[in-house]
């Protein structure tokens, strides 16, 4: 099953219609599921795939659990999941400019993001069906399972310690 989330917080017509798009072509789109939210009448309603506008959170972790696939918005909280459960994911960042977004954080993080076993990358709906066939295809010849931990690396929390102590000792002698 391809799960598509766009997160929880505004609808992302343009990455929804891509995929209803490449559903209606794909000889897989009856494994498609969405979870859409969709504020408001002008939101975009697929026809080639199932669909709900939000799942509870139980759903949503069972939907993305189930998935062989997650495609998404370029949102932390969907990637870091997705790493976290050995998930392969295609991302598209909402754009600012397009007002999807408040500013352009989601394409900044598919440009650092790197080259990252398991995650795929459509910077524009055009793009999009091309990458999701890519990561399909990838996904019957090779076994993606580089799972990251929910908690944060040793490196990092230390790395944190050290500023916050630096910062205490600076605020002390002032």
């Amino acid at each position: 099953m391809i799960f598509l989330t766009i997160g929880t917080h505004e609808p992302f017509d343009r990455l929804v219609r891509a995929v209803d798009e490449w559903a209606g072509g794909a000889s897989n789109a009856d494994t498609v599921f969405g979870q859409i939210t969709s504020e408001g009448a002008e939101s975009y309603r697929p026809r080639n795939f199932e669909w709900v506008d939000k799942l509870t959170p139980d759903e949503y972790g069972n939907r993305f659990e189930q998935a062989d696939l997650i495609v998404s918005h370029a949102g932390m909280g969907s990637i870091l999941t997705a790493l976290q459960l050995a998930k392969p994911i295609v991302i598209m960042p909402r754009r600012g400019h397009l007002r999807e977004t408040r500013n352009d954080h989601q394409y900044t993080t598919v440009q650092n993001i790197g080259e990252r076993a398991g995650i795929y990358v459509a910077e524009t709906e055009v793009q999009l069906p091309g990458v999701i066939d890519l990561a399909v295809a990838e996904l019957s010849s090779s076994s993606y399972s580089d799972r990251i931990s929910e908690f944060a690396e040793t490196r990092l929390t230390d790395a944190l310690k050290a500023f916050i102590h630096r910062d205490e000792s600076w605020r002390a002698s002032t």
